[in-house]
């Protein structure tokens, strides 16, 4: 019986196929040994030893996959315990860019209104300056731009700076020349 070494002792499939093997041998010598039982007191020696070594075959087999069980929940414990240690710190990151975007969202709220209270602060000036001053009103007539006379030579209207040539409005795009 040589096994491959392997990283964690022998290679577990060698070591299954001998145990086979040994407990097939082991039962057809039992089988054996049984048939002969009537030989006399060394038969039933060899008939109760090989009766015993198949009983350890089979707890070693019993025992190897325990011991494999024993490493599949070892195995499941250790990457159940890497998940919640994974998920803790997923949660600590999400925890940490919840208050960073809260704190952004504030300071941004802020810059807003602070501009928007500066823009009503402009727009009532501006109104305040349209307004004018708030004194005494103007009186009716008080010359403005647009009643001032124009001076000589610059006609006041279209009709009056060559009104004869002018085509009416009504007949524009309808002559052909």
């Amino acid at each position: 019986m040589r096994f491959s070494v392997v990283e964690f002792g022998y290679d577990r499939g060698q070591v299954d196929s001998c145990l086979e093997e040994l407990g097939v041998r082991l039962t057809r010598l039992a089988a054996r040994a049984e048939s002969l039982a009537g030989a006399g007191r060394a038969w039933d020696e060899i008939r109760q030893e090989a009766t015993h070594l198949c009983d350890v075959v089979e707890l070693r087999r019993g025992a190897g996959e325990r011991a494999e069980l024993g490493e599949i929940e070892r195995e499941a414990a250790e990457i159940l315990a890497q998940a919640r240690f994974e998920l803790e710190a997923a949660r600590e990151e999400a925890r940490q860019v919840r208050e960073r975007v809260y704190a952004e969202a504030v300071r941004a709220r802020r810059a807003f209104e602070a501009a928007l209270a500066a823009r009503r602060r402009r727009e009532d000036r501006v109104d305040e300056i349209l307004a004018g001053p708030a004194g005494a009103p103007v009186p009716a007539d008080t010359p403005t731009a647009a009643a001032a006379v124009p001076p000589a030579g610059v006609p006041t209207t279209r009709a009056a700076a060559g009104a004869a040539d002018a085509e009416p409005p009504s007949e524009r795009g309808t002559r052909v020349a």
